[in-house]
């Protein structure tokens, strides 16, 4: 079972964190448009239980994904699955009409411009994102993907990584959270 652990950190100042990854030897890719698109379920409340179901395009790229209950009071780390969907604006929209038959209703759409970079830290891989989120304002996103087993080491070393990229006061909710308390 895979776990995503994750921290995220608002900021007001992105070019600095830039700096201090490519000092860390990290190459940041170039800026990718993300709209992301949350569904609620018809039987149950995903703000109660804590769950997602988000169907997110890039480019011509879509993926759905379900993200379980966070399993700590520190991090963001949880269950996620994620399927690769038929690419282009016909595979979102049938998988879309799909959903919808099925009784989910879309609850709001977040956008953001998200640049990655991948690094290795503590023996980890860690995917960092650096987003400009519509309505929101910037954030850093450290995150290490990884079965069940290895998450206490994942928390350990996300969180180092983060006091050496002097991130502090991270984010619990959710972008969809904070749009929706917006």
């Amino acid at each position: 079972m895979k776990f995503e652990v994750e921290l995220k950190f608002p900021v007001n100042d992105l070019r600095r964190v830039e700096t201090a990854l490519a000092d860390l030897g990290a190459a940041i890719e170039i800026p990718v448009k993300q709209s992301d698109f949350y569904y609620g379920h018809p039987a149950r409340d995903f703000a109660q239980t804590d769950e997602a179901l988000r169907i997110r395009r890039v480019g011509s790229k879509n993926i759905i994904t379900y993200k379980g209950p966070k399993i700590d009071a520190t991090t963001k780390t949880r269950r996620e699955i994620e399927v690769p969907l038929v690419s282009g604006s016909e595979g979102a929209a049938n998988i879309i009409e799909m959903i919808e038959a099925l009784g989910f209703v879309q609850v709001a759409e977040v956008t953001k411009n998200r640049r990655k970079a991948n690094l290795s830290f503590a023996d980890q891989a860690v995917e960092v994102a650096l987003d400009e989120v519509k309505g929101l304002g910037e954030f850093v996103e450290l995150e290490i993907s990884i079965e069940e087993a290895g998450v206490d080491a994942a928390r350990e070393a996300i969180n180092q990584l983060a006091e050496k990229l002097g991130l502090s006061g991270s984010e619990r909710r959710s972008y969809l959270e904070l749009i929706l308390e917006a």
